[in-house]
């Protein structure tokens, strides 16, 4: 998988591809170099990142799928956690939605997916990107181990509570 992130504070990329001319092509050359998924995401989720307004999403992200599928460069993914985004861009071409919230950050995001037909993928992640380093940053300035010793455990035990509300979610169950 290619990670093309349209943010101006990407973390992997340090927002060199903002434009969709300049994210098509880094598409097409991980595409070149063997990726066979390309996950375009408008939003990032870097620790302290500040949320992205659903239009600014759309605007990002749309262009440079439906770019990435003119060029074929392979299938693509979208990363968001919202579901008028992931409507947007699966109706643009992309064949994955990428959810890091798994599905928790909109409700209709579940009932957006399983009507496409497309491919999802659960991601765990704890807190939001804007606070998620708080307790971490303030543990550290403290001199404080910044690592619970319960941290596996507890990670697991969130991850099992995400995957269920996932599959309730998906189910139309409460």
């Amino acid at each position: 998988m290619g990670v093309v992130n349209v943010t101006p504070d990407s973390f992997s990329d340090g927002g060199a591809f903002r434009d969709a001319e300049a994210a098509v092509a880094h598409g097409r050359a991980l595409a070149a170099e063997g990726a066979a998924i390309l996950d375009v995401g408008g939003e990032s989720t870097r620790p302290g990142a500040a949320p992205v307004p659903e239009d600014e999403e759309r605007r990002r992200v749309v262009p440079v799928v439906e770019g990435l599928r003119a060029a074929g460069a392979g299938e693509v993914s979208v990363d968001t956690s919202k579901a008028a985004v992931a409507a947007a861009a699966l109706a643009a071409g992309a064949t994955i939605v990428n959810d890091v919230t798994a599905l928790r950050g909109d409700p209709a995001m579940a009932e957006v997916v399983a009507g496409s037909g497309a491919r999802l993928c659960l991601m765990h992640m704890r807190g939001e990107p804007r606070t998620m380093q708080g307790a971490h940053v303030a543990m550290e300035r403290a001199n404080a181990n910044p690592v619970p010793a319960d941290a596996p455990a507890s990670a697991h035990a969130d991850v099992i509570l995400e995957l269920s509300a996932a599959a309730q979610a998906l189910a139309g169950s409460p």
